[in-house]
């Protein structure tokens, strides 16, 4: 059997390799423990060796600890292709486009705000659309859609969701140079137009959360976290607008495979060479659905901040609530690296995997580039989320990336199944935790047992020294779509 195959390199990583499977370029890499490997799925360690075959990857093909089975790559995949002879995939990136995380920090402490969560929640829920298909307040004409797609977040910041100070804390400034509305199709765009400002079906959520742990004091100090502070994460995408443009491009990229006769284990796997017009052409249509996506939690993040004000009749200054950061966890990014020595451009796939560029990058904001990159990992609605910071040792290993949650074990319907004849929303109150959501079923589905320990994830990479933990945060009150 091949999984015998599988080597472990050092208690937080073991190797796919090279001879896993017939056609491997590069070894694979997972990052996990002893504990988190009984959980690794087969399918999932063959989807890091299946991606081990594209044509220009560099290094190794890598996956993260909260690694499960994807489309084409693995949820929690990391892969970097070289310019010339590479390829770019939108299996690598996923049908959400720029799913991410923002985290917002207050003035406000836990104490003054658990009496009233039930109340919170109830005008979070009321004012911020959720659930599969939610319809949000704004309705975007075609020119304002178009804009948007290019603008990212500042487009919401010019519409008066949000301040220009909100920007520089966002990766990419909130949006990515390069888009191209007009390879957008009518049906994208249809699906997108009421969906701004919208949370989403499945795993998206707001939480309203507190500092329950600090590991590091100069560094929480730095982002302006303190112990018992309530914080607010948001995570969510570019909804039905995403999915199409990945819907779309998969039938351009499966007749671009055929096309430049690329031999592929996975017809999931579908790709086109970096340079091709369909290559040059989804990155472009990709990036303006990542940009939607940074408009999206910039009016989600608006309306939050307007409801905390209602709900605590306090001024913005009091209320002191603003943006620490927002990252990108489903997204195909041209970067500079050093593989053997030599620096190379890369196009860098990163789905389910967050960036986690080190002290001193360029890239960063600079109020942050003394401590590194802000790294925002949001866990099972019953446990905890964490923040972290990104490390020298991540740009060296895994192209500057880290984990992005804490992974399914359970299938959704195996979940329903589970749940069956059990109240997860009372479950989750006896925690003191207060849930609102949309769907029926999504609660099951996104209940605690269908997930792994965010925790023992996060050890994982603060062990290989990937990203390092900064702060622990609990919910309080969730919103699930």
């Amino acid at each position: 059997m091949a999984i015998e195959k599988l080597r472990r390199i050092d208690e937080t990583k073991i190797e796919v390799p090279i001879d896993y499977k017939l056609g491997m370029r590069v070894k694979g890499i997972i990052y996990v423990d002893v504990l988190l490997e009984k959980e690794l799925e087969t399918q999932a360690i063959d989807q890091v060796a299946n991606v081990a075959t594209l044509p220009g990857i560099v290094k190794s093909s890598m996956a993260m600890p909260d690694v499960h089975t994807g489309y084409g790559f693995s949820i929690g995949g990391v892969a970097a292709f070289d310019l010339k002879d590479g390829i770019v995939s939108p299996g690598g990136v996923g049908y959400d486009i720029n799913c991410g995380v923002r985290l917002l920090r207050s003035n406000l402490k836990k104490g003054e705000v658990v009496s009233k969560i039930k109340d919170l929640v109830g005008v979070l829920y009321n004012e911020i659309p959720s659930g599969l298909g939610s319809r949000g307040k704004i309705r975007l004409g075609p020119e304002d859609q178009k804009k948007l797609l290019l603008k990212g977040a500042r487009w919401a910041v010019e519409q008066g969701f949000g301040d220009a100070d909100d920007l520089k804390k966002i990766e990419s400034g909130g949006c990515i140079e390069g888009a191209d509305p007009s390879l957008i199709s009518n049906k994208a765009y249809e699906r997108g137009r009421a969906q701004q400002g919208t949370l989403g079906s499945g795993n998206h959520f707001l939480e309203v959360q507190y500092v329950d742990e600090i590991y590091d004091e100069g560094a929480a100090n730095s982002l302006g976290l303190f112990k018992d502070q309530v914080t607010v994460m948001i995570h969510t995408g570019s909804r039905g607008f995403g999915h199409q443009v990945c819907t779309d491009f998969l039938e351009v990229m499966e007749r671009a495979v055929s096309k430049y006769k690329i031999g592929l284990p996975d017809k999931e796997l579908a790709c086109a060479p970096f340079e091709s017009t369909e290559a040059q052409d989804y990155l472009a249509a990709m990036r303006a659905a990542a940009n939607y996506a940074w408009a999206n939690r910039q009016c989600i993040m608006h309306w939050a901040r307007e409801a905390f004000l209602k709900m605590f009749q306090l001024s913005p200054q009091k209320l002191g609530m603003s943006l620490i950061y927002d990252v990108a966890h489903n997204i195909a990014k041209i970067e500079d690296h050093e593989v053997n020595g030599k620096k190379m451009k890369l196009v860098v796939h990163r789905k389910g995997a967050t960036r986690a560029f080190p002290p001193g990058h360029l890239e960063l904001p600079e109020i942050y580039r003394n401590i590194g990159q802000p790294v925002l990992i949001p866990g099972d609605m019953g446990r905890a989320s964490y923040v972290l910071l990104g490390t020298e040792k991540a740009m060296k290993e895994t192209f500057g990336s880290t984990c992005h949650g804490a992974g399914r074990v359970m299938s959704r319907h195996q979940a329903i199944k589970r749940a069956k004849g059990r109240a997860i929303w009372r479950e989750m109150e006896d925690k003191g935790i207060i849930v609102r959501s949309a769907g029926r079923d999504t609660l099951a589905e996104e209940m605690s047992e269908a997930y792994k320990d965010i925790s023992n994830v996060v050890d994982v990479v603060h062990n290989a020294g990937i990203s390092k933990k900064v702060a622990r945060l609990r919910p309080i009150g969730v919103i699930k779509g």
